[in-house]
């Protein structure tokens, strides 16, 4: 950790200004810091969490990046809020989902199951809104801890964390820290597997700190001075020496020469029969290697391996420890835009071809390509078009490709309000986590909104509203349904008795069959089923689903501000309109006066054609001329890049009679025509060629 000149020091009397505490504990709180001027303490991981506060200085400045002002603002902020433990002023740290009002000190947080991830924005979370795991298949047996080799109760929660690779590593918490904290960035690993990538991956986003430095063994003082020695010891069969094996003179006979291959190995000369003048002699275990002899195990890579290298190329690129800057923008638009600015460069494997009528396939086949990349760009042909528009083929692939993951078999439900739906097949193929992976494709490269989610569906994915419930409308089983309005219009103890024991056999499975004794029981039977029908037998689905959503960091955005998105998600686009149309497309006049009146004929007559598509009166409709432009028939999510604008065609050549589209630059070309009856024939014309065209 990089440390600023001069300005600051360690000190182990002075009271934290953030956590009231006087603890000196790099472990627990951080490095803890005083500043000479303002006279001013704090735990380093206090900062970090806090949550008024940002980097905005260079590495070099204050303390770390966060400037001295900024921390006195902080401290002054949290003076005023109180914590939700130990209910004392000062509380700097707040659960990161916005409609959450929990405030906390950093220990007190840590005493409430607090989940602080050092990576990223470095994101706090409540024990109610707080990232879990899941465990697809329960272990069987006693099990203990791959750290303390303790015994260990296989109930993933706050304080038991598991391996993500190898799923048979399960540690306690403290172990796990324990561990980060001596083998650092460089060598903390699975202790089972050995994986190193993923696990760490994990770790960060449960919680664990682990240190950007060398191990601790490293940092021993003459850690490495064994490597200073040389080897010098007699391993022939018979050692001739009478001092022993571990005699070596400076020279003659009973010198020790080592393997020239290995250096691990060593010889008297006499023992092995070297001549004054040789100094090349090789053992027997490298010899055999030299010769052929030895057998070498081979490395094999596993399917379970190469699902794993491959998941890891599909997340997130960004280095986990990264400084705490807030984004530039707060609009869902706007944080798109900065994700998106991650994918750079060409996909290997070249463009993505699509046959007619296979969009969903294509795009598969493009995410199971073996060095398929998020952060590299996309290009789509259609096998069936003659032209290619670049950026303009690509968000038309990706409206099309929306279309047919909402009417997938993994979603059910009237349209736009679409449930997970369990599908044991797409659990073995992995199905969920594709889907949620090009979901979060689609709108980080100019794809439309998934605004096809269910209100239950968004709850169970970012726990936003936090007030809500689920109820009967939101299930789709016929045969559930009216088995749960039996138990709901029971008026008696027995009634409700005989109307469980018709469903006695689900009561079973989702662990609601008990014995009641009043009737009114029957709301907590019915809560019981539905958040069992729509959570956790769903536990799975919804976790690789969230998964493939965090492709290129979607799913941590969307989760810190769910209230931003959730109109995106859950609610059909504002439909187009004339004057949003004309506000959306900028003209681009020409400099020359008798020019520029022409055009401004062309824009009214532009003006006017949309008002009469809007009022029904063309053959075309807004969507279809959005489309004429841009190939796409809605504003993508993050908006159109560039922005669309106008031009205006030669007036004196006669084959520009027509419109024309540049939708890879979302420029359309106007024709100058004196005429609106004749303007409007063109238009129509040529926007029902190209959109009788656009369904792949």
């Amino acid at each position: 950790m990089k440390r600023t000149r001069g300005s600051v020091k360690n000190n182990s009397t002075e009271v934290c200004q953030l956590c009231k505490r006087s603890d000196n504990c790099p472990e627990k709180y951080g490095e803890k810091i005083i500043v000479k001027e303002p006279q001013l303490t704090i735990h380093y991981f206090c900062l970090l969490m806090a949550s008024g506060i940002y980097q905005r200085g260079e590495e070099d400045e204050g303390v770390h990046g966060f400037l001295v002002d900024d921390i006195v603002k902080e401290v002054h902020r949290a003076s005023r809020l109180s914590c939700s433990s130990c209910k004392q002023k000062g509380a700097s740290i707040g659960c990161s989902v916005k409609s959450c009002r929990k405030m906390v000190h950093f220990p007190c947080g840590q005493q409430l199951e607090f989940i602080y991830q050092f990576t990223d924005l470095f994101p706090s979370f409540c024990r109610e809104h707080r990232p879990t795991q899941t465990c697809a298949v329960p272990p069987t047996g006693p099990l203990s801890c791959s750290v303390c080799l303790d015994y260990i109760e296989p109930i993933l929660s706050y304080s038991v964390l598991k391996c993500p690779a190898c799923h048979g590593s399960w540690f306690h918490r403290n172990c796990v820290q324990l561990q980060a904290n001596n083998a650092a960035q460089f060598f903390f690993r699975c202790t089972i597997c050995n994986n190193q990538d993923s696990f760490q991956e994990e770790m960060h986003r449960m919680g664990i700190y682990i240190p950007e430095r060398d191990a601790s063994w490293e940092l021993e003082e003459n850690a490495f001075v064994e490597l200073l020695q040389v080897y010098k010891h007699c391993d022939a069969f018979t050692c001739q020496s009478s001092l022993g094996r571990d005699f070596s003179a400076q020279s003659g006979k009973f010198e020790i020469i080592r393997c020239s291959f290995c250096g691990s190995s060593g010889t008297h000369r006499k023992c092995s029969s070297l001549k004054a003048n040789q100094n090349n002699w090789v053992c027997s275990d490298c010899k055999s290697v030299v010769d052929g002899s030895a057998t070498l195990p081979r490395h094999i890579h596993s399917p379970m391996s190469e699902r794993h290298e491959k998941r890891k190329r599909l997340s997130s690129g960004n280095p986990y420890m990264q400084s705490k800057r807030r984004l530039l923008h707060t609009s869902p638009r706007g944080i798109l835009q900065e994700l998106s600015s991650q994918i750079s460069g060409d996909q290997p494997g070249g463009p993505l071809q699509v046959q007619e009528g296979q969009v969903l396939e294509a795009a598969l086949s493009l995410l199971r390509r073996p060095n398929f990349n998020p952060e590299r760009g996309l290009t789509v042909h259609f096998a069936a078009d003659h032209q290619h528009h670049g950026r303009g083929d690509l968000r038309r692939f990706f409206c099309h490709l929306l279309r047919h993951i909402q009417t997938s078999a993994i979603f059910k439900g009237p349209d736009g309000e679409k449930n997970l739906a369990l599908d044991s097949q797409a659990v073995r193929q992995d199905r969920y986590y594709e889907m949620g992976c090009l979901i979060a494709l689609s709108m980080l490269h100019g794809g439309p909104f998934p605004s096809f989610f269910s209100k239950p569906l968004y709850f169970s994915l970012f726990h936003f509203p936090k007030d809500f419930h689920f109820s009967l409308d939101d299930i789709n089983e016929t045969w559930l349904i009216e088995k749960m309005k039996k138990i709901k219009e029971t008026k008696s103890v027995e009634a409700l008795r005989a109307a469980m024991k018709s469903v006695s056999e689900y009561l079973e499975v989702a662990g609601c069959n008990r014995e009641v004794k009043t009737f009114l029981e029957k709301y907590a039977v019915l809560d019981d089923m539905l958040n069992f029908h729509m959570m956790v037998r769903m536990q799975l689905p919804l976790q690789r689903f969230r998964e493939g959503l965090r492709t290129l960091g979607l799913y941590d955005q969307v989760q810190m501000a769910p209230e931003a998105f959730y109109q995106l998600f859950c609610f059909p686009p504002e439909k187009l309109c004339a004057d949003s149309m004309v506000a959306m497309f900028s003209p681009q006049f020409s400099e020359r006066q008798e020019y520029r009146e022409r055009e401004e004929v062309t824009c009214k007559h532009w003006q006017q054609f949309l008002q009469e598509c809007e009022e029904g009166r063309c053959a075309s409709s807004l969507e279809d001329v959005l489309v004429f432009a841009t190939s796409s028939d809605a504003v993508p999510a993050m908006g159109f890049v560039p922005s669309p604008t106008i031009s205006f065609l030669p007036v004196a050549d006669p084959s520009y009679a027509f419109p024309q589209r540049q939708p890879d630059t979302n420029r359309l070309l106007l024709p100058i025509t004196p005429s609106y009856a004749a303007f409007k024939k063109n238009m129509e014309y040529a926007v029902c060629q190209v959109t009788v065209m656009q369904d792949p």
